[in-house]
């Protein structure tokens, strides 16, 4: 199952905003990173390079932020949004083959953010949007089938602040047969819109498409309860991969970074599940390294 056989860990990438970032790209405006998709490509690719020669073995794409609606409010026609969105998936996959002598095995995880990431004010990080399922489901929809068209190995449906969100995203994943994780933002023993772990955990079990769930641009401290609650109600892997913690500015689009992740939780987590490790908002290609070197002696779980 994409390459989570038994006692087999793999490392994701850090965040893509904090490697572009440090390469140089301004990443002002709604559309963050997916301005680049149009503007400079060159730079994504070059992002997804450095993270895998530093020893993770997943791609997340530049998708993040490229949903149709908010492309289409940035000037593009409804073809040129589904092309960027495509491209996002393209770029990660002609990197990852074009490092396949050297690094067999390494995998693209489409990014697919909520809803609050298209508003552009942190809500992503609240959730309770106030808008229906229905919105919900509309907004979803169109950017899921896209992205599967460009056939990346795997969606990653992250940061999802709202058990209500999450619903939705799994009844269209379900309609798609695409094998997706599902990782929640969460605030303690509850998800950042205060629903509680174990519930929101439930509602992704028995789902043939999530092959994993879990956590991400979540606090460190909060990461390994949210490990056993999803491995505990749904039996599989677990992803994890926190921020560097600090603060979301929302007039400025960017973060006040806090502590880097500490590596001696880390064995905590693969110990209690977690199949998936990387990091989040504030991660770049050294802390990859430094990860993928701490848990390169570790196993992970058995697939169920």
């Amino acid at each position: 199952m994409l390459g989570l056989e038994a006692d087999h860990l793999l490392v994701l990438d850090g965040g893509l905003s904090t490697a572009l970032e440090e390469g140089g790209a301004d990443l002002s405006g709604a559309l963050w990173t997916a301005r680049l998709l149009a503007e400079e490509p060159e730079r994504i690719a070059a992002a997804h390079r450095a993270f895998f020669l530093a020893g993770a073995k997943v791609a997340t794409t530049a998708s993040y932020q490229a949903s149709l609606e908010g492309l289409r409010a940035a000037g593009c026609s409804d073809a040129e949004a589904r092309g960027l969105i495509r491209l996002s998936v393209t770029l990660a996959k002609q990197v990852r083959d074009e490092l396949a002598t050297t690094r067999p095995g390494l995998l693209v995880a489409a990014s697919v953010g909520p809803y609050g990431a298209f508003l552009a004010d942190g809500s992503e990080y609240t959730g309770n949007y106030g808008v229906t399922k229905a919105r919900l489901r509309e907004f979803h929809a169109p950017r899921l089938e896209v992205l599967a068209e460009a056939e990346p190995d795997l969606l990653a449906v992250e940061t999802v602040p709202d058990v209500v969100e999450a619903e939705v995203l799994v009844d269209l994943l379900d309609d798609l047969g695409v094998p997706a994780w599902l990782s929640y933002s969460v605030k303690g023993e509850a998800t950042n819109a205060g629903q509680p772990l174990a519930e929101a955990y439930a509602l992704l079990a028995g789902h043939d498409t999530i092959v994993a769930a879990g956590v991400n641009c979540s606090e460190q401290a909060d990461v390994l309860g949210a490990v056993r609650a999803a491995v505990a109600a749904t039996g599989l892997p677990a992803v994890a991969y926190p921020n560097r913690g600090g603060s979301w500015d929302s007039t400025t689009k960017s973060w006040a970074y806090g502590e880097a992740i500490d590596l001696d939780l880390v064995e905590g987590w693969v110990a209690a599940g977690a199949g998936f490790v990387g990091g989040c908002c504030g991660t770049g290609p050294a802390d990859i390294a430094a990860l993928a070197d701490r848990v390169s002696g570790l196993s992970g779980p058995a697939t169920p």
